[in-house]
């Protein structure tokens, strides 16, 4: 021992030259001394623990020491020599090189100098921490956490190493893992020289969330990159499990802009949580997987203070590094305390580039199978999955095209993972047209025969990219994707807005140039995350089959209150839109179920009459004064102001759907404000939609209690025309084309405007027909609202009008 001292005096070696360095030592700064992940430890421990992110103390084995390492024990030439003839793309080559240079290192005694040092660290974190203190001993390797590369997961971790003996076997474990089968293949996929990475190892004081739970941060939407956004995962337990993707962990969302005054999460989800790692007493096995019982399962590991925290602390690191960033943290459960445990840079969101779209053509094509209307501009082909009743959705696979007669909001968890959709009925405003045009999928609707014609298992080509028409054709179609740069797009004097229901593709469509959201449908999102009649909520005890109320108490786990459920579940995704497209206007409809519909929600037959004709009977504005729906409609009243006035979403207005008379406005307006929604405050506005002709012949009454209106053309039109817009039979008599309709939309658009109220549209007409759209730009229109795959093309056809004279 006393050689080694003699050999390497520490305190005269700079920097660059010493085995030990503790998180107080480096910076940002220092990657190819100590690796990214120890960089990124010590700019957070010296950085920003003043500023209150808590920080588990540390110190780094340096990337100098893993050369030296090397050179001590003469093994560099060896280990080049077993991966002379590496080859990454022959697993067996891959599996016996990775083995054979790992036993070089690990077989290789580390120096009694670097013993000594590691030694002695550790010694001085006993001091800070106690005697035999357990610490996390990972890899941290000189190449990783680049912008563009993440070696995340590349090289080994251990946790729960108390000791000097256990301490230095997991430090040579550490250092051979730098040629881990998949960190080999990976440097070699990225062009890096084995040679010049060298391995540093972090060795931090560990948090007890074996006691508590930990999990995984990121300070941008991993799916779609939406840069407002915190994405929190949480599970019980050491995090190690979330990272490997062992469990299924709870999902957090909070939006960052209204993060300083409000309470901005906008979306949680129960993860099932089934196991937990945790503390063993084997010093082999220092951790070990234990199952978490039903009831903790049922429970957010996280509340939600503890989330609006660790948020606020994504911030502080985003800001810091000025970049998007991936974290680790965990939860003491001695202390109660939360911990940042790692931060590295994002690597695959912050690369993307958000300004393409792109658009279809099919080039060859194969015999026609079945035609129809097409949804949508896009082309999808995959293997056909034929479905005749919702009883059997469950044999649909992800990716297939999904060939039936109809749809309607039961087949929606199947819509989800089709590539396209047929149906043979319906029309351009049926349910498999608006969830497909939501969900930016293609899919062809009234085809008549296509259920028939298709044969189930056989490949097909679904194409919404040729006009009027969409084709359904056999085998796989060649296609061209023409690409636009949406830089160059330039915004018209009209504004261009959106239709969404979908919380899920809000973040996604947020991307595409825009004025914000006309109109964003409660009804998807009452389907979809909620699933419950808000009465069976309410009145629980009504709902007689066992069936449904065991449906109703899996959905509501966690909630003692069900109608909390369904207050927390329609704010959170109403949220969700709202935060995709902030400071821009969202305009929120309230629930426009028809009866027919609501009883198809669980426990909703109970609470619902039977209607001859549902399309014009008890719906919109109608339901929510009436004592039968009142409470329920206070439900949504309150998910509202939750949206508003807790989360700092003050962008969401709302609208009014289906308001046949002025004094049914007055009665739904009186019935908001005693839920606290009340007009002109914190800047909400109230809108209603003008789809019965009556709310055009009263436009100026209307415009006295309402601050805008919303022309719903699919109602209008059918109810000028006096069509079943869902009629086959009498479907060639319905266009909104027609003079009586494109009448009353003119009539409507000059009374707003007198009566200083802003006026948009809403209906599918202008998405369709690019001469509608021109018509709605002459007579002045504030607003156009169109789905979002047809937002660019209606935008660029618009910017090239010419402005007519006046």
């Amino acid at each position: 021992m006393t050689r080694a001292k003699k050999q390497v005096p520490r305190a005269k070696l700079d920097k660059k030259k010493k085995f030990i360095l503790w998180f107080s030592e480096v910076n940002n700064k220092d990657v190819a001394l100590v690796g990214g992940k120890n960089a990124s430890l010590g700019e957070m421990y010296s950085q920003l623990v003043k500023k209150g992110v808590l920080i588990p103390n540390g110190y780094a084995v340096t990337a100098y020491a893993y050369f030296y390492l090397l050179k001590k024990a003469k093994i560099a030439q060896q280990i080049k020599d077993i991966l002379k003839d590496l080859n990454t793309h022959n697993l067996k080559n891959l599996m016996s090189r990775g083995r054979a240079v790992r036993q070089t290192i690990l077989k290789a005694p580390l120096p009694l100098e670097l013993e000594e040092e590691i030694i002695k660290a550790y010694r001085q974190l006993e001091k800070q921490y106690g005697k035999n203190v357990d610490v996390a001993v990972r890899s941290s390797a000189t190449a990783e956490d680049l912008p563009d590369a993440s070696f995340a997961g590349q090289q080994e971790t251990y946790l729960n190493i108390r000791g000097t003996q256990n301490l230095l076997m997991a430090c040579r474990k550490c250092f051979a893992s730098l040629f881990t089968n998949r960190a080999i293949s990976y440097r070699e996929d990225k062009g890096f020289d084995h040679f010049k990475i060298g391995l540093s190892i972090a060795i931090q004081k560990m948090v007890r969330s074996d006691k508590a739970g930990s999990g995984v941060m990121f300070s941008i939407d991993t799916e779609t990159g939406f840069a407002n956004s915190v994405l929190i995962n949480a599970a019980y337990g050491l995090g190690e499990n979330i990272v490997q993707g062992a469990v299924n962990p709870d999902e957090y969302y909070v939006f960052k802009p209204t993060l300083d005054k409000y309470k901005p999460i906008i979306s949680k989800r129960i993860g099932s949580k089934r196991i937990k790692m945790i503390y063993s007493d084997n010093s082999k096995e220092p951790t070990v997987n234990v199952p978490v019982s039903k009831q903790m399962q049922a429970q957010f590991m996280l509340t939600d203070q503890e989330v609006l925290k660790l948020a606020k602390w994504a911030v502080i690191i985003e800001d810091h590094y000025q970049k998007p960033m991936d974290m680790e943290w965990a939860k003491d459960g001695q202390t109660g305390k939360m911990y940042i445990v790692q931060a590295r840079p994002e690597t695959v969101q912050s690369q993307r580039n958000y300004n393409i779209l792109e658009e279809y053509s099919v080039l060859s094509k194969g015999k026609i199978l079945a035609k129809g209307a097409p949804v949508g501009a896009k082309v999808a082909f995959g293997v056909a999955n034929v479905i005749k009743n919702v009883r059997d959705i469950h044999k649909f696979k992800k990716g297939q095209i999904l060939v039936t007669e109809m749809t309607d909001p039961d087949w929606e968890p199947i819509m989800k993972i089709a590539a396209g959709i047929v149906t043979d009925k319906g029309g351009r405003t049926c349910h498999a047209a608006i969830v497909s045009r939501e969900l930016g999928i293609p899919c062809i609707v009234g085809t008549e025969n296509a259920s028939r014609q298709i044969k189930p298992g056989q490949t097909v080509t679904v194409s919404c990219a040729e006009g009027e028409n969409g084709f359904i054709y056999e085998g796989k179609a060649k296609v061209n994707i023409k690409t636009t740069n949406l830089k160059g797009i330039k915004k018209t004097k009209t504004k261009i807005m959106m239709n969404l229901g979908s919380p899920d593709i809000a973040f996604d469509s947020s991307f595409i140039p825009n004025d914000g959201v006309g109109l964003a449908r409660e009804e998807f999102i009452i389907n979809s995350y909620i699933q419950i009649h808000p009465m069976a909520l309410i009145h629980f005890n009504k709902v007689k089959s066992a069936k449904e109320r065991k449906e109703i108490m899996q959905l509501t786990k966690g909630y003692k209150d069900k109608k909390k459920y369904f207050i927390d579940k329609l704010a959170q995704g109403i949220a969700m839109i709202g935060a995709a497209f902030y400071p821009k206007d969202v305009i929120v409809r309230l629930s426009d179920f028809k009866t027919n519909e609501y009883a198809n929600l669980i426990g909703g037959k109970y609470f619902e009459p039977e209607e001859n004709n549902p399309m014009i009977g008890w719906r919109g504005a109608s339901r929510y004064y009436d004592e039968n729906f009142k409470a329920g409609f206070a439900l949504e009243c309150k998910a509202l102001r939750k949206v508003r006035e807790e989360m700092g979403l003050t962008n969401v207005k709302i609208m009014v759907p289906f308001c046949r008379t002025v004094e049914e406005g007055k009665l739904v307006i009186a019935e908001m404000k005693k839920h606290g929604l009340v007009r002109g405050k914190d800047g909400l506005e109230l809108y209603v939609m003008c789809e019965i002709p009556s709310n055009v012949i009263l436009a100026d009454q209307f415009a006295k209690i309402f601050d805008g209106f919303s022309i719903g053309t699919n109602d209008l039109t059918q109810l000028t025309l006096g069509v079943d817009r869902d009629s086959a039979l009498v479907a060639h008599v319905y266009d909104e084309r027609n003079k009586a309709v494109k009448d009353l939309v003119k009539q409507v658009i000059d009374t707003a405007h007198k009566y200083n109220r802003k006026i948009g549209l809403c209906g599918q007409a202008p998405s369709d027909y690019p001469e509608f759209a021109k018509f709605l730009v002459e007579c002045g229109i504030d607003s156009i609202s169109l789905n979002p795959d047809t937002v660019i093309k209606t935008t660029l056809m618009i910017s090239k009008m010419k402005k007519k004279k006046k």
